[in-house]
């Protein structure tokens, strides 16, 4: 009888076993279809940057995106969609005049941006550019009194020159073999670089960086020129002051494209007079200094597991000189598409999927940090909240448009297998790569520095790194829809998987708490704050 009883289990638990298996199939043929032959992704992805504009932290762009998304998301079915505050932030800039022109030996119309949190020229103005020669600190004393109402630059090198690399790539198999086959470096220090000699060249020049907008402004100076890093007309640009709502004023500044520069410089230095004209309006927002993070929710289903979490996002703020396409709307518009695709084929997932759209990522990924911090815990003390023992994942995508080529398993060891089985489903699609690396500066890491697993993935770098990434080329013509679309389906097949799991994802030793800041910058994207 036993015997029987014991055989029936088994046969039971096979049968519903195949059945579960069956319906994971059917489910995940379900997304794949949905995401790679009825997508969306290209029309969000439309909204986030032709239609809202570029998306600087708290400027009027970045809120038309985000009520966008609120309202899609509600359209879509999903739940509790909010802009949520997650703490003070600081002023909102944006530019509504951009005009800059050399009008002398010859007219030219130049590639400038004025830069972020600066002001504008309050109207034209005209005049000779005047070249400082400042090499340290007692060199400004020599311009006192003789720079009101002028355009001034200095004498900088050039970044220009012939290039014989493609702009853009992907990722070469060989490439993505060693990738999977990386073992987790040691944590260490390293050893310390410069001697004395170095460390004092670098505080100099630290120091004078400091000093000189205090200088223009005392002087008056009318704009300053800067020369941006890039190349053929392409502007990496930056912030030329502080959001703080307590923030001191500084003079305009401008940042211009290396060759435009280059040329003020070359005739300045040969005793040709070059006279430019500005007209530039910037305008800050005071009005509402918090800062906001686009939230909303698929509910779960399964009583046991419903109060359970599994997150997707990415930051949707952006740099100003462009609409900021591959960084980061590309990864957002994935993650709503996503959430579309789970809710389109009729998904009912057993853990709550929530969807958090960041925002000022560059400045410091603030809006995951402080997310974290108000939900989850709290990083430097390593004080938890009853919710960190609830989210079985983090999901997140910023690394521009190129497809998904796997993922960056942070170290997390338990949780290699898993993916690997994830994975597979995929391999004609070119995703593949389970990789022990850890990856940094982006929202993935506030989740990370409280214990919570939290996961990029590998992407094909495409031209992020040469040509869109902070730059005035980032734009809606730089996204790739098949890669888009590929990245959509995984992204809402892997979230489908975590949902399902009976277990949550597996979680490393919680980290050691950390009382100092974290230094966790990568080119162009925030540090971590805590």
């Amino acid at each position: 009888m036993k015997r029987k009883l014991l055989y029936a289990l088994l046969l039971t638990a096979g049968t519903m076993s195949s059945v579960s298996a069956q319906t994971d199939e059917q489910m995940l043929a379900r997304i794949r279809e949905e995401g790679m032959l009825k997508s969306q992704v290209m029309a969000t992805a439309l909204q986030f940057t032709d239609v809202a504009g570029p998306r600087l932290a708290n400027s009027p762009g970045l809120k038309r995106a985000q009520d966008w998304a609120v309202n899609e998301l509600k359209t879509w079915g999903a739940v509790n969609a909010k802009r949520e505050p997650w703490g003070k932030f600081g002023k909102g800039w944006e530019i509504q005049k951009n005009y800059v022109a050399i009008t002398a030996p010859y007219y030219h119309n130049i590639i400038a941006i004025p830069k972020a949190w600066t002001p504008g020229t309050n109207g034209l103005v005209k005049g000779d550019v005047v070249l400082l020669k400042v090499d340290s600190l007692p060199d400004l004393a020599k311009y006192q009194g003789k720079l009101k109402g002028k355009i001034v630059m200095m004498d900088v090198k050039g970044t220009g020159g012939q290039t014989y690399r493609a702009d853009a790539s992907r990722y070469t198999d060989s490439a993505l073999t060693a990738m999977g086959n990386a073992t987790l470096a040691p944590a260490g220090g390293g050893q310390r670089r410069g001697g004395p000699g170095a460390r004092g060249n670098m505080a100099a020049a630290a120091a004078l960086r400091q000093a000189l907008p205090k200088f223009y402004l005392a002087e008056g100076v009318s704009l300053v020129l800067s020369q941006a890093r890039g190349t053929d007309g392409t502007v990496f640009t930056s912030n030329g002051a502080s959001y703080a709502d307590t923030a001191k004023a500084v003079a305009p500044e401008i940042e211009t494209s290396t060759e435009d520069y280059q040329r003020i410089l070359r005739l300045s230095k040969a005793g040709v007079k070059v006279g430019l004209e500005a007209d530039i309006k910037t305008e800050f927002f005071t009005n509402d200094l918090q800062g906001y993070n686009v939230v909303g929710e698929l509910p779960g289903t399964d009583p046991k597991l419903k109060d359970q979490l599994v997150i997707i996002g990415g930051h949707l703020d952006s740099w100003h000189a462009a609409t900021g396409a591959t960084d980061n709307a590309a990864g957002c518009a994935v993650m709503m598409e996503a959430m579309r695709i789970l809710k389109r084929v009729g998904f009912k997932p057993r853990r709550t999927i929530r969807i958090v759209l960041w925002s000022s990522e560059e400045q410091g990924i603030h809006g995951s940090h402080n997310y974290v911090l108000n939900h989850f815990g709290d990083a430097k003390t390593m004080v938890l909240k009853p919710e960190h023992a609830k989210v079985s994942a983090y999901y997140n995508l910023d690394n521009g448009t190129g497809k998904i080529r796997g993922i960056y398993l942070q170290g997390n060891a338990a949780a290699g297998d898993l993916f690997k089985s994830w994975f597979a489903p995929f391999k004609d699609l070119g995703a593949t790569t389970v990789t022990i690396s850890n990856t940094g500066g982006t929202d993935h890491l506030s989740f990370d520095a409280v214990g919570i697993p939290g996961f990029q993935f590998i992407q094909d770098g495409m031209d992020y790194n040469t040509r869109t990434h902070h730059t005035n080329q980032d734009t809606y013509d730089k996204l790739s829809e098949d890669d888009l679309k590929q990245a959509s389906t995984i992204v809402a097949s892997l979230v489908y998987n975590t949902s399902q799991r009976d277990e949550m994802l597996p979680r490393k030793p919680l980290p050691v708490a950390q009382p100092q800041k974290l230094n966790n910058k990568s080119p162009g994207h925030g540090a971590l704050i805590v």
